[in-house]
C-alpha cells in the first residue's frame, strides 16, 4: 500500500497530464501532441501496478472521454487494453533501459491510437490525415523527460 503523499503524487501527474491534454493548441501542431494521459498511467502502472491498473485506466478513460466531449468508453476501452498490456509486463519493461522503454511507450502508444482509429472508423469518422500517427513519436520522444521529472517527484514525496 502506497502512502497517501504519493497517491498525492500520483493525482497530481494525471491531473497536470489531463491539463495537457486539453490545452488548447495551434492548428498546425495538434496532430504532435503527445499523449499525456496514457504515458502518465503507463509510467505509474510499471511503478505501482497494484494501485494503477485496468479499473484505474478504465476511469481515467472515461474522464477522459467526458471531459474531451468523445464517445462514451472509447478512451476507456483504449486505455485499458493498452495498460492491461503494461500491467502484465511491468517488471520487464521496468529493467528496460531507457531507450528500450521509449520505443516500449512508442508501441503501446501507436496500439492506443490503432484501437482508437478502429473505433472511430466504426463511427465513420476516420482521421482524414496520416499525421494522425505522429503523436506516438512525440510521446516516444518525450518518455526520458517525463518519467524522470514523474520519478523524481515520486521519490521526493516518499523522502520527506
Amino acid at each position: 500500500m502506497i502512502e497517501s503523499r504519493a497517491r498525492g503524487v500520483i493525482f497530481t501527474t494525471l491531473l497536470i497530464a489531463f491539463m495537457l491534454t486539453l490545452l488548447p493548441m495551434p492548428e498546425w501542431a495538434i496532430w504532435l501532441r503527445p499523449a499525456w494521459v496514457l504515458m502518465t498511467l503507463i509510467y505509474w502502472s510499471i511503478i505501482v501496478p497494484d494501485q494503477i491498473n485496468v479499473g484505474t485506466a478504465w476511469i481515467v478513460g472515461i474522464l477522459l472521454d467526458v471531459l474531451g466531449g468523445t464517445l462514451l468508453g472509447e478512451h476507456a476501452a483504449a486505455l485499458t487494453s493498452v495498460i492491461y498490456i503494461v500491467v502484465r509486463m511491468h517488471t520487464r519493461i521496468r529493467m528496460f533501459p531507457l531507450l528500450q522503454q521509449s520505443l516500449m511507450v512508442f508501441l503501446l502508444i501507436l496500439l492506443y491510437q490503432f484501437i482508437l482509429y478502429c473505433i472511430q472508423g466504426f463511427l465513420g469518422e476516420l482521421p482524414s490525415n496520416w499525421l494522425y500517427w505522429t503523436s506516438s513519436v512525440t510521446s516516444m520522444l518525450l518518455w526520458p523527460w517525463l518519467s524522470n521529472i514523474i520519478h523524481i517527484c515520486y521519490y521526493r514525496s516518499k523522502v520527506i
